[in-house]
Parts: C-alpha cells; sequence; structure tokens
C-alpha cells in the first residue's frame, strides 16, 4: 500500500453502497465514499452530547478496505483531547487504537506505535487509523491556531491556506464550499473543502472522494477546481526544476551501461544535441563541439533512462520517477481524462514527468469490481471498450479480476486487431494457463503464477484470497515438479512476459505492524515525518504460527522470478506502489532473487523498450536515439544498491537534478558516509 495514503485518505477503489444515511439521527453529517466515481462505502459523523464526535466509517475495495467506529472528545482550540478507534483497517488487521491526555501529557498506542509526550506539550495527533472526518478536524484547529499552524503527534507540523470558494449545484439544490489546503501531511498540500461553519464537505480526487450524501454530482466541480490550482504549482515547479541546454551538452569519461551487450564501457564520452544522442564513443576519440556544456561524468556509471512498466499515477509520482531516473512508465489503471492530460503535460513540460504510455483498464461489474468505469458484461461492450481504447491512443489492454472468462477471447482478438498488446490478472475462475492459450501478452503480479495451480481451492481471484493463499501456500509449491515445469515452457513458448511485482508481495508477505516495511527501509529516515509513519503499518493480517510461512512463501516468489528469468520468460521491472522508490527495491529484489545485476538494468531499460517495440528510439545509449539518460554515482551493474543514487537525469534532452526534486517535496538528501 502506498504509505502516502496515511494522512488524509485510505487507497482505491471498488462499488458497494453502504445504506446507511436514512437511519441516522438529525446531528449526524452523512458523506459518501466514491472510488473511481463508483459508491464504495459511508462516513457517518455524529455530535456527541460533550460537544465530541463519534465516526462509523467503512468502504469495500475488492474485498479490502476498513471498517472502524472512532470517538473523539475535542479540547481547547478543537484539539482532541482523547480518541479511541476500534475495528479493522484496509488489509482486515485488527485495529485498536488510543490517545488522551492525562495530567497534560499526551500519550498514544496503536497496533504500530506506543509512545507520549511531556506534560505541557501541545500538538493535534494524527491516528493511524482514523477516519477522513479527522481531517476536518484538523482543519478547523489549524483555521483558530496562530498563525494558521500547529504541531503535529507524534511528530511534524502542519499549516493550513485558504484558497477560494466555490457554489456548488446538485440535486435542485445550490451551496458555498471553501477550498483550503492544509501542509505538512505529505509531499505537496492537501485539499480539503469545508462548509463556511466548518463541517467537511468534501475530500479527495477522480480516484478517492468523500463527499457530503445528496452532492455527489458535485465532486467533478470540486476535482476540476483542484485540478486548476495543482497544475498552476506544478507549471511554477516544473519552469524552476527542469532545465532545458542551450546548445550541445557531452557526458564525458564515464562508465557507460551498455544495454545491448550487458557490459559497462569505461572512458566514454556521450554527446547530446537537443533531444537527441549524436555521438558516443571513447573519451580519447570522441571530440567534444567547442561551447558545449561538459558534464564530467568521471567515476559515474551512465546509463539509459528506465522504465516502471505498473504505475498507476497520481501527477506529483513523475517528479519522483524523474528523480529516480525513471524516464519511462507505463500506467496500467487510471482516470481516461486525467491521464490523456497528463500525458501531454508530461510532453510539453508544464509537468515534470517521465513519458507515458498508457493501457485502457477494463474489467466486469460487481461487487468485487476494480477502479474503473469501464464494465463490461457483453461481447460487444468488451469489444467498443477496446475500440475507444485505440482511438484515444492506448498501446495496451489491462483486464481485471471480474471480466468474465468468455469475454476474454473477444477481447485479446479486438486489441491485437488494433494493434494493441492485452495482460493484467487472471479473471476469477480462470487460470493462467487458459490466459496464456487464449492469447495473453503478458501477466500482472507473481502470485497469479501460483494461482495458477490451486485452481480447484481459489478458483474465485477477485477477492483477497488470490493474496492470502499464496502467502500461506507458495512456499509448498515444487518448482521442479513436471506441472511448474510444462507451465513455464508454455510461457516460453507463447512468448508470455511477466510484470511480477515484486515488492508488492515483500510488503504484503513480511512487512510488520511497527517495523519499518522492507520495501522503504533504505530510504525511511528520508521522508518527511507523516509519510514515514506510513511505512509502520504492516501488510496482511498474519495467522498464529505463520510468521515463517509468510515469509517463506515470499522467498518462493522470488524463487519463480529467478527461475521464469533462467528460462528465458521475458521479466518487466513494475512497481504498483510508491513512485520511484518502490522501484529502485524492486531492482534489488530481482537481485536479491539471483539475477545478475547486468541482467537486472537490462530488464530495467532496453528489456522493455523491446516489449513495448520502442526499442529503434529508446532503451540503450546509441547515436540517434533520444537523449533519456541518468548518471549514477555508484556502479549498480556491481552493487546495484547504487542505482538509488542518481545524481543527473535527462529526459528528451532536458536536465533534472534530483537533488533539487527531493528538496522541493520535503525529501531530505542521501547522508554521506
Amino acid at each position: 500500500m502506498d504509505p502516502r495514503a496515511l494522512p488524509l485518505i485510505a487507497l482505491a477503489a471498488a462499488c458497494l453502497a453502504v445504506p446507511v444515511a436514512a437511519q441516522q439521527p438529525g446531528d449526524s453529517a452523512v458523506y459518501t465514499i466514491l472510488m473511481s466515481g463508483n459508491r464504495a462505502g459511508v462516513e457517518v459523523d455524529r455530535r456527541t452530547k460533550d460537544g465530541g464526535l463519534a465516526i462509523h466509517y467503512e468502504f469495500n475495495d475488492r474485498g479490502r478496505g476498513p471498517g472502524i467506529d472512532e470517538n473523539l472528545t475535542l479540547g481547547a482550540g478543537g484539539v482532541p483531547t482523547a480518541i479511541s478507534i476500534d475495528g479493522h483497517d484496509y488489509m482486515k488487521n485488527a485495529v485498536n487504537e488510543r490517545f488522551s491526555v492525562v495530567a497534560g501529557a499526551p500519550t498514544w498506542k496503536n497496533s504500530a506505535e506506543a509512545g507520549s509526550a511531556a506534560a505541557g506539550a501541545r500538538g493535534f495527533y494524527l491516528s493511524m487509523d482514523g477516519a477522513s472526518g479527522e481531517a476536518a478536524l484538523l482543519a478547523r484547529a489549524l483555521l483558530a491556531a496562530p498563525g494558521r499552524s500547529l504541531d503535529l503527534l507524534p511528530t511534524g507540523r502542519a499549516h493550513i491556506d485558504s484558497i477560494e470558494s466555490l457554489t456548488v449545484q446538485a440535486n435542485g439544490a445550490t451551496r458555498t464550499v471553501i477550498h483550503y489546503d492544509v501542509s505538512g501531511l505529505g509531499f505537496s498540500p492537501q485539499p480539503i473543502w469545508l462548509d463556511p461553519d466548518g463541517t467537511l464537505f468534501a475530500m479527495g480526487s477522480t480516484w478517492y472522494m468523500i463527499i457530503r450524501a445528496g452532492w455527489e454530482p458535485a465532486a467533478g466541480a470540486i476535482v476540476d477546481r483542484q485540478r486548476a490550482a495543482d497544475q498552476a504549482r506544478a507549471g511554477v515547479l516544473s519552469a524552476k526544476l527542469s532545465r532545458r541546454p542551450k546548445g550541445v551538452v557531452a557526458f564525458r569519461n564515464a562508465e557507460l551501461f551498455d544495454a545491448v551487450s550487458g557490459k559497462i564501457v569505461p572512458g566514454t564520452t556521450v554527446i547530446v544535441d537537443r533531444d537527441r544522442i549524436v555521438a558516443v564513443g571513447p573519451t580519447a576519440s570522441t571530440p567534444v563541439p567547442a561551447g558545449a556544456e561538459v558534464i564530467d561524468a568521471t567515476g559515474k556509471t551512465l546509463m539509459p533512462g528506465m522504465w516502471d512498466m505498473h504505475v498507476h499515477l497520481q501527477d506529483d509520482d513523475g517528479l519522483f520517477n524523474i528523480a529516480a531516473g525513471i524516464t519511462t512508465v507505463r500506467d496500467l489503471a487510471n482516470d481516461i481524462d486525467e491521464s490523456l492530460a497528463r500525458q501531454r503535460r508530461f510532453a510539453d513540460g508544464s509537468l515534470i514527468g517521465p513519458r507515458l504510455l498508457l493501457a485502457g483498464f477494463i474489467d466486469g461489474p460487481g461487487p468485487y469490481a476494480g477502479p474503473t468505469k469501464v464494465l463490461v458484461a457483453t461481447e460487444d461492450s468488451a469489444r467498443n471498450a477496446v475500440r475507444n481504447y485505440a482511438k484515444l491512443g492506448y498501446v495496451q489492454i489491462k483486464i481485471y479480476s471480474s471480466v468474465k472468462p468468455e469475454l476474454v477471447p473477444a477481447i485479446i482478438d479486438e486489441a491485437h486487431k488494433h494493434g494493441l498488446r492485452v495482460s493484467g490478472h487472471i479473471p476469477a475462475f480462470m487460470t493462467a494457463e487458459q490466459a496464456v492459450k487464449e492469447g495473453y501478452d503478458e501477466i500482472q503480479h507473481a502470485n497469479f503464477l501460483f494461482l495458477n495451480f490451486w485452481f480447484d481451492s481459489v478458483p474465485d481471484t477477485r477477492t483477497p484470497a488470490r493474496f492470502v493463499a499464496v502467502a500461506q501456500k507458495a512456499a509448498t509449491l515444487d518448482l521442479k515438479s513436471p506441472a511448474v515445469q510444462q507451465f513455464v515452457a508454455l510461457l516460453k513458448s507463447h512468448g508470455t512476459v511477466l510484470d511480477p511485482t515484486v515488492n508488492v508481495f515483500e510488503e504484503m508477505f513480511v512487512a510488520r505492524k511497527g517495523s519499518v516495511n522492507p520495501v522503504y527501509a533504505p530510504i525511511a529516515d528520508r521522508m518527511p515525518p507523516t509519510i514515514r509513519r506510513g511505512f509502520l503499518t504492516g501488510g496482511l493480517p498474519v495467522p498464529a504460527g505463520m510468521d515463517q510461512r509468510y515469509r517463506d512463501s515470499f522467498k518462493a516468489a522470488l524463487a519463480m522470478v529467478k527461475m521464469m528469468h533462467d528460462a528465458g520468460v521475458p521479466i518487466l521491472a513494475g512497481t504498483d506502489a510508491f513512485a520511484g522508490f518502490a522501484y529502485q527495491r524492486e531492482l534489488e529484489l530481482y537481485v536479491q532473487a539471483g539475477i545478475p545485476a547486468p541482467d537486472v538494468l537490462r530488464i530495467a531499460t532496453l528489456g522493455a523498450a523491446r516489449v513495448m517495440k520502442l526499442d529503434r528510439e529508446l532503451g540503450s545509449v546509441e547515436k540517434g536515439k533520444y537523449a533519456d539518460l541518468v548518471l549514477i554515482a555508484g556502479h549498480p551493474a556491481t552493487t546495484i544498491g547504487d542505482i538509488r543514487h542518481v545524481a543527473l537525469v535527462m529526459k528528451n534532452g532536458v536536465l533534472f537534478d534530483p537533488a533539487a526534486l527531493d528538496s522541493a517535496v520535503g525529501v531530505l538528501p542521501w547522508k554521506t558516509p
């Protein structure tokens, strides 16, 4: 789970309405939770007799999602003096969180933390597992505080700014609401909309939004105004942090990673003119044009821009990708209009970000439908969806878990007619073997490789059973067995590509509450404090006696990926997680699995370009190709962890300083030894 979700909102999607609004008393504020425009859940905020707040909050995301009851006592300035939260979190772990101020000393305890502050310490406690209604309490407390700023507990400081008023309409009614931005909760300001009396009206985006019940039609206007403010901010940031050289640029005396051979070529000079590489050769015999900007790359590795092949972008993610040396990404499910706009903004430089390839997301209707409005139930609707994606310039179709198996052949047929690749989850009541034989070009997520062998016991892949079963059984699968080896041979013969996202399973199977998530342990101390807290939330609930089995099952996932690579099944590096930082961990895990570091760098660069048939223009440092380059202060071809030490990035001839990008969003620099 992306830890940036912790401060204000949970992660994404589904479509379960919770019909409680009509049963609530008159002092309740009832909210609808929307995910990708679909009803997913409810929050009910009720004022208590002592002036506090009682909240019920729940939503369903394909069988995941929290369900909590929260009670808050408020003190001076609207700052909570006591909080109790019971229920379960997004991954269905039990929640029992408490905060109180006793004799002037704040004390807190939740499933990941326990702590206290000195008597007299003041601060607004951000609960680990609280409801969205807390955000409105924080906003009101900030508005009443000196300088509109408050310390946070356990750590951090928040500030609020007034942005604008907006008159919205829905169901024949009109209402004026106020837009505020809260800073200090993440990498960028968090928008929140309040009624003039300070009551929460709406908060979120197209991915997740909580909005006052009955006002759901106003969500579009809210998102549009937020988008305008975000674009203005992003434009200023891009102008400040992007540098287009005035003339030729020469990277001199680099240790070049040759993605074609997989070898390091020392003493290499690379010449770039505008957006193209115009020369590559030995420093001793490659002249640098007069007046060129010379970048001394001595002792550093110069390599092609990397590719994250599994993202679900937010605007801020583009900056994180570039800072990590990722110059191309493939978005595998997102809002269509926002994705197309984001693609244009990345291309014209008004938003910092990589080249963006788009995959069209298709699912079937039902209680576990994914985060999309493109839900198909008939062959005609399925083919029409594919045609529409092709018309919009998408390059791939992603099939999700609720698509009927009988529609898969039609989707694949229509996609291939239009030159689109097809990939995805393995739909419920279908095996990976069947999907490959039907024509899947690619499979997302390593868990589906294991589930292929347990169809009799886990036929329905729509629910979290697709994670839990693998956590509990993967370690028991004999990878050398004839059945597994026949499956590997099938993938190889069909040219099927794998996007394993093993960092996701390290988090699910290995992360434990109260300990820093191993995916982000190397960078946790560089993060803003509220983001770092998100690294403590753990993964799947672990039944008693199963701790080692879950860890062993993660090792089995790595072994599966290594076996596939050794057999010649193409692997793609994708994250489905925190932009940039999860990608670095994904590459480290491939090496941990036993894949040589040079092979991993090829997977991250030329391998991805070849899969997407863009290797004539991208993926390697060769004359005539686009100038997507990464300068690493280290030697990742021998020590893969050096991939984190990005010194300079060039995307399409434009230069970026990763340290400046990080600093702009509150990420601290690397500590030098």
